[in-house]
């Protein structure tokens, strides 16, 4: 009874302390929206890397681009990435059961002056995952990796872009002394949440 009795007078407070919070704001020509978030996906054709064949295979991915804020002009496009893919689809036949899956995140420049195409070049660091056919109780491992990769985002209408990248993976010692090195190129589209408004 007596949080019924003081729950309207909070709410009120509230709402007053929030209104009062409220100013009229002009956003200048060419400032950041609030929010520098990126957030995207696309499809994927890597080389799996994996025996003499090379195969090739099909995944998704999923990108969020997060870039610092109040930066000096000269480092506006600096920012970190955090990027899933799984590479699970179009397997051949002679590898049933392939799979690679990978979580990353790490520092990202993107080149932001230019307002139609916008150049990137990054640098991941994370887990993998691989999943392989053989012996009945070795068939699946997990390695840390290393990715540096390079893109553009091309502006098609308003915030939403096609991004274009090729990334290089490295998964260390996976088997013996030898690195696993997939690498492939990935399409998609991105939604920019703080694009610059002209």
């Amino acid at each position: 009874m007596r949080w019924k009795s003081l729950s309207v007078p909070l709410l009120l407070l509230v709402l007053i302390g929030a209104a009062s919070r409220i100013e009229a704001q002009v956003a200048y020509s060419a400032r950041e929206g609030k929010l520098p978030l990126t957030i995207g996906f696309g499809v994927a054709d890597f080389s799996d890397d994996w025996g003499g064949r090379d195969p090739r295979q099909v995944g998704l991915t999923l990108w969020v681009d997060w870039r610092l804020p109040h930066m000096p002009s000269k480092l506006s496009g600096l920012g970190l990435e955090f990027e899933g893919r799984d590479v699970n689809y179009a397997t051949p036949d002679y590898l049933s059961g392939h799979r690679m899956t990978t979580g990353l995140a790490g520092p990202m420049y993107q080149w932001r002056r230019e307002s139609r195409v916008r150049p990137y070049v990054k640098y991941l660091l994370g887990i993998g995952n691989i999943d392989f056919p053989g012996a009945c109780c070795y068939q699946q491992d997990t390695r840390n990796v290393f990715a540096p990769a390079g893109g553009a985002d091309v502006r098609l209408v308003g915030r939403l872009s096609a991004r274009g990248e090729y990334e290089y993976q490295f998964w260390h010692k996976i088997f013996g002394p030898h690195d696993l090195t997939p690498n492939g190129f990935t399409l998609g589209v991105v939604y920019d949440l703080g694009r610059i408004q002209q």
